[in-house]
């Protein structure tokens, strides 16, 4: 990484490609560009023919992309954020209502993590904003200078998991009435303060920054959206690749793509089962993780988990 805010490592990228199965001729989606490692791959697999369009909700990696790639006429990069996946790929590209491939990478860029005015990262001190797409919502400044100690405990201990939410909640409630919470390194040191055990190697904000993060960008509720609207957007045989970072974001994944690869047991006994009840989805292989050799040149990569599905149909009216 060093000083350069464009380095960004791309993770399961070999297994990405074999997931996708990209078509020379094929459409396809990278809804989460980042810095285009990704896209980089899928783009080197298509041919003349082929199309990719490329979604980021942070501005700064769509304008990185653009000069990237700037004689590149296959791809399209989309400003937006990939809870909202159908309207932005209709405004993209009317003419084409399915693709081939659709992969979402729920992480956060390295990129992102590395500018401290992004206010992501409790190892450097920076506005307390975390917001994926910076001209929307509110910064996490102003969430904690309103939000009650219950809604703190709570999004501490839902998207945190972290066993001292309520005195972490309790030492912010003390501290933002002495005085603002505007800093990154701030927060950082009241955290730190009111967690009494340290877990090995963690710091001891990881939690809350990670919980606040995922609150603050709505980031399950986008994933979500994303995998509903990727049931309307793939063609027969398309496939969906999902990676994701913790069990939360895995969580979601695991159970979307179990609905909907499964038939209602309350109709499976049927004669003829209606098709509006056939399984959407075929789950394809089982979960991948990075290798060792990919952990050891990019320890991000540790946590990263691929699930993969395949849309069987009917594409929708």
């Amino acid at each position: 990484m060093g000083g350069n805010l464009d380095v960004h490592k791309p993770v399961l990228v070999d297994q990405v490609l074999a997931a996708l199965a990209v078509r020379p001729a094929g459409h396809y989606v990278d809804a989460t560009y980042g810095r285009g490692g990704h896209s980089e791959r899928i783009l080197a697999a298509l041919g003349p023919q082929g199309r990719l369009i490329a979604i980021d909700r942070d501005r700064e990696a769509i304008e990185a992309g653009r000069a990237r790639f700037a004689s590149e006429g296959r791809l399209t990069l989309v400003h937006g954020a990939f809870g909202e996946l159908a309207a932005l790929l209709r405004a993209a590209d009317p003419q084409v209502s399915v693709y081939d491939g659709i992969l979402i990478d729920c992480g956060v860029s390295s990129p992102q993590l590395d500018n401290a005015a992004r206010g992501f990262s409790f190892q450097k001190d920076g506005p307390l904003d975390m917001r994926m797409d910076p001209q929307r919502g509110e910064p996490v400044s102003e969430w904690l200078a309103r939000a009650t100690f219950e809604e703190m405990r709570n999004v501490i201990a839902s998207f945190g998991q972290d066993r001292f939410a309520r005195r972490i909640a309790s030492a912010i409630e003390r501290e933002r009435a002495r005085a603002p919470l505007t800093r990154t390194a701030q927060l950082a040191e009241v955290i730190s303060r009111a967690v009494p055990v340290r877990e090995p190697g963690k710091h001891p904000a990881t939690r809350t920054f990670q919980a606040l993060r995922m609150m603050i960008n709505d980031e399950l509720g986008q994933l979500l959206r994303a995998l509903t609207h990727a049931l309307t957007l793939l063609s027969p045989g398309g496939r969906l690749a999902v990676i994701s970072f913790h069990s939360l974001e895995d969580g979601v994944v695991r159970e979307f793509f179990a609905e909907h690869s499964s038939i209602d047991p309350k109709l499976a006994r049927l004669p003829q089962i209606p098709e509006g009840a056939l399984p959407k989805l075929k789950r394809i292989g089982r979960k991948q993780r990075a290798s060792a050799e990919e952990v050891a040149a990019n320890p991000r990569a540790r946590s990263a988990l691929l699930r993969v599905a395949e849309f069987t149909g009917p594409v929708a009216a």
